[in-house]
This record gives structure tokens, sequence and C-alpha cells, in this order.
């Protein structure tokens, strides 16, 4: 059985049809889907998912109670040791996890978000896939390798791609990538 990890950006509040349809082919086919506990997009999935009468979902959360779980699916809980809670790397933990469990990610991007493209990068340094719905253009773009990545990353602004390296060092992270992928070939 295939496990898609599922998730997005906190700033969009809702799903496009066409990122529906994809979820109903997940659910369709039986997949088990990884979704995470934050507002925006994860709240999204979970209440599509609760329409949809899905079983197969499990929330992730960083420590013991999920923030939200609208379906009370299976939580898997992840120990954040000593991470500050409510820190960028508290709640990346999960997304960590999610990545690391996952086979296939499909993800919903405002084009601007750290840590939605941080996901699609963990997938990506794991030889996961991705599938990308990049929210301001309606359309779906694939990751799973880093010229699409390279591709993806055309959608952000100057502005945008400037801060999300400053929040997740993109660039070192994008040639740690590039390097690996030459690794394989020599």
């Amino acid at each position: 059985m295939t496990t898609v990890f599922i998730a997005g950006s906190i700033s969009i509040k809702g799903l496009d049809a066409k990122v529906k349809h994809r979820i109903d082919n997940i659910i369709g086919q039986n997949h088990s889907i990884l979704v995470g506990d934050a507002d925006g997009v994860d709240t999204s999935i979970q209440s599509y998912l609760c329409d949809a009468n899905a079983n197969n979902a499990v929330v992730y959360c960083t420590g013991s109670v999920p923030r939200n779980n609208l379906g009370r699916w299976p939580v898997k809980s992840i120990e954040a040791g000593e991470l500050k809670p409510g820190s960028r790397a508290f709640f990346t933990a999960k997304d960590v996890a999610m990545a690391e469990d996952a086979d296939f990610g499909l993800m919903v991007w405002d084009s601007k978000s750290s840590g939605t493209l941080s996901n699609v990068i963990e997938l990506l340094s794991r030889n996961k896939k991705s599938v990308v719905f990049v929210n301001k253009t309606k359309s779906f773009q694939n990751v799973g390798d880093v010229v699409q990545l390279e591709e993806l990353l055309t959608f952000m602004s100057p502005l945008a791609l400037q801060k999300v390296d400053m929040k997740i060092g993109l660039m070192r992270k994008l040639a740690q990538l590039k390097n690996e992928q030459i690794d394989m070939f020599i």
C-alpha cells in the first residue's frame, strides 16, 4: 500500500477542486494518508477527508496532543526532545517524520511558504517524488529531481526566494541535492 504525505501552506484556507480530485483518487485507491495538525491546508485536508469518510489517515503532531484532528484518526506523536515548543524546528520534526514514512507527497503551495518547500526537499532528499499544486497558477508541478525542484522555484518572487533561503538555507540544500544526484551517477 502506498503512503501519501499531504500538506501545504498555512496561508491557504481551502482546497481547489483539482486538489480535491487528487485526494479523491488517493482515497479511492485506498492509499494511506499522512497529514499534519496545523491550521491552513492541514485542517482543510482533514475537513475534506472527514467529508469523504476517509479512514486511512494518520495525523502527525510534535508533542503529545495534535492541534487539530477533525476525524479522530490515529495520531503519531513525534518526540520534540530539546526543541522549544512552538518553534520552527519543533513543528518541522513532524514534517521530517512524515517525509520519512511516506512513499510520495502531494503539496499545496502558495509559492512562498518555506515549510511546504521544506517538505518537498525532505521528500526529494529521500529519493521520493512530490506533486505540488501551485495555488496561484492552479497547476500541478512534478518534483522528482533537482531540475524539477528548480523549475518549481521559478514560481517564487525574488523576495520570497530570499526569505526562504534565509529561513531554511534553501541554496545550501539545493547545492547538497545537486551533489547527491551527481554522486549517484559516478
